[in-house]
């Protein structure tokens, strides 16, 4: 039996993170994020990556999870792939009271990321609509609209996606999130032909996992399948595109990344491709999108940058800036998280807000 792990009790933030983390503790966390695979026995392929015992991944995994480092382990699906139709909106809203606002929006299943951000358009959310959705996004954002009496709501949808992959540098600084890597292709939006089985494998491994030697058993009791099978249509779906990777999600803050900036690009339009393709390589950036411009913003290339304070977020954002020479942009910083969660597929909660909410 392992022995229990010796825990700090000091209550100073190290490295900004909300409890004590050893470097073990961080090595796990780099690894939960990008290298829990689809096999039987996962923690046992962390642990062998890790060099440690699957008892000590586990246990400080669970301690993780326990301190609200860890937000939940989970499968991350691809909302387009899937045939959901999706988008970034920012609103203007009232600038006293956007919380309002805000409660109304993320009333809707589909809107899993709602910040206040300093900017004239003060609220910005992500929203899905479901394949057979009546209302879709135009009809759903006048419902919000009206609702919110928002005084202008600006459609963002992804032209081209280059990189959506939320990892936090635990063991690296700075140097190592401004870092540029290989320039990378943007990737493929439409979505993947699902057939009913597919479906029922979303839904019952969709939602945090347990931490146990055998994670994906209690999704392959609720399907009434061998666990091989469960893995197999899992990788299936992984390499159609309808299934990114099954990982560990953090609580940026309580991981001690406090910080989040948006960085927002005036590309040229014949470098676009090229500009975006080398942004996303940025070791610090975990999301990056062309996205439509307006009279009055210009801006055509989102980039996401996380640090462990606003001045690292710079630092990444300003080290793209000279590497690409785009000199027009702007960072907008979210002040207040409103709602972050994964998105749960294929329920009855779409259809229930729709035959609630429209008229």
């Amino acid at each position: 039996m392992a022995q229990p792990i010796a825990r700090s009790k000091v209550r100073s933030r190290k490295d900004g993170s909300a409890v004590p983390l050893d470097e073990t503790d961080k090595k796990l966390l780099n690894l939960m994020q990008g290298s829990f695979e689809l096999r039987a026995d996962p923690f046992k392929g962390v642990a062998d990556k890790a060099e440690i015992s699957e008892d000590e991944v586990m246990e400080r995994v669970q301690y993780l999870l326990d301190k609200r480092i860890i937000r939940e382990i989970t499968p991350i699906f691809d909302t387009r792939a899937l045939g959901y139709e999706s988008m970034l909106v920012a609103a203007k809203v009232d600038a006293d009271n956007p919380h309002r606002a805000a409660q109304f929006i993320n009333s809707h299943p589909g809107v899993t990321h709602n910040y206040l951000r300093n900017h004239e358009f003060n609220l910005w959310f992500t929203l899905a609509v479901e394949p057979d959705s009546k209302l879709g996004l135009d009809g759903t954002l006048d419902v919000m609209a009206a609702k919110t009496g928002a005084e202008s709501i600006r459609q963002l949808p992804t032209l081209k996606l280059f990189k959506i992959r939320m990892d936090l540098e635990m063991e690296g600084g700075t140097d190592a999130l401004k870092t540029a890597g290989e320039a990378v292709e943007p990737m493929e939006l439409d979505p993947i032909e699902l057939n009913a089985l597919d479906i029922e494998v979303i839904k019952a491994t969709q939602g945090p996992m347990e931490v146990r030697s055998d994670a994906y058993v209690p999704a392959a009791e609720k399907l009434g399948l061998p666990v091989a099978h469960v893995l197999a249509r899992l990788a299936s779906l992984q390499e159609r595109g309808g299934l990114r990777r099954v990982a560990a999600i953090l609580y940026h803050r309580r991981a001690g990344f406090s910080a989040n900036g948006m960085g927002v690009w005036a590309v040229p339009a014949d470098e676009i491709l090229e500009t975006g393709r080398r942004m996303a390589a940025f070791r610090g950036v975990s999301h990056c999108y062309q996205r439509p411009t307006y009279a009055d913003w210009p801006y055509s290339v989102f980039t996401m940058a996380h640090g462990r304070s606003k001045e690292e977020c710079d630092a990444v954002l300003d080290a793209i800036a000279e590497d690409t020479g785009i000199t027009e942009r702007a960072t907008l910083y979210s002040s207040t998280e409103f709602k972050k969660v994964r998105m749960m597929y294929f329920t009855d909660d779409f259809k229930r807000w729709e035959q609630e909410h429209s008229s």
